[in-house]
């Protein structure tokens, strides 16, 4: 493997947010290890950031799902010689509706890969980093992380805890050159939100509130590699997480009540 800006990890890389972020890391000249669960989207990818930024690319598929597969990951990537200079953990799964009509698979997928997933990934990389004394983790969130969702519930959870954990491993670090950062994002225009919005009746959003995925994933390359702890993307999101952290929590709630039972 030749010299590099870094090498960078990104899990859900096949597409949104994850491929975007990909793509602005190979901009600036870091060779990198795509993860995904398709193959054929994850080579595609590859073959194009090659093309277009002479850099080395890996694609691991990898459903990060399942017990034990980040550690599988991380001992086949150490085998081969790969040292992880960023970890950028965006892979995860998102489910709309009312928290009774989801089957318990449904909450326990959200769960796996967002919370489960999430962590042992850090668990698996995080030692190697702080043993050389350098390294950067980028952990994707949401705004929901801020406050309660009915009708996004499990998934608000989640994100939350993602949140929670970034901003204690920021300060838990600081000193020991690794910095993590937790990318907040507004509702954004992916293949995953799309899909949540076209299997609901309720959940229809003006285009103006969509933020776009290439403009997020540049605020997240910049906040990361400023070593900042949270970014939130965009005007309008950052007012929104503002006044959450504000509110008095039982008008937060009736507020998020009244538009989350709305998308029913």
């Amino acid at each position: 493997m030749r010299e590099s800006g870094g090498t960078v990890l990104v899990t859900g890389a096949s597409s949104g947010i994850g491929e975007a972020l990909a793509s602005v890391f190979a901009e600036h000249g870091h060779d990198l290890v795509l993860v995904a669960r398709s193959a054929d989207k994850l080579e595609q990818l590859a073959d194009q950031l090659v093309a277009d930024h002479g850099v080395v690319v890996a694609v691991r598929t990898v459903d990060l799902s399942k017990p034990r597969s980040a550690g599988k990951l991380a001992d086949g990537l150490r085998r081969e010689g790969w040292e992880i200079d960023v970890l950028v953990n965006n892979a995860g799964v998102l489910q709309h509706g009312a928290f009774a009509e989801m089957s318990p698979g449904d909450h326990q997928r959200m769960i796996q890969l967002n919370v489960a997933g999430m962590t042992d990934l850090l668990a698996c990389f995080l030692p190697d980093m702080l043993e050389r004394g350098s390294g950067r983790i980028l952990n994707v969130a949401s705004i929901a992380s801020f406050l309660p969702v009915p009708s996004l519930a499990t998934y608000a959870a989640t994100k939350a805890y993602v949140l929670s954990l970034g901003e204690a491993l920021a300060e838990e670090l600081r000193g020991s050159g690794v910095t993590v950062t937790t990318l907040c994002p507004g509702v954004t225009d992916t293949h995953m939100m799309n899909d949540a919005m076209a299997s609901s009746e309720g959940l229809k959003l003006p285009r103006m509130v969509i933020g776009d995925a290439e403009s997020v994933a540049r605020d997240g390359f910049r906040a990361c590699m400023k070593g900042e702890t949270v970014e939130v993307p965009g005007a309008l999101n950052q007012a929104l997480t503002l006044t959450a952290r504000n509110t008095p929590k039982w008008l937060l709630h009736r507020l998020t009540g009244l538009m989350g039972r709305s998308t029913f």
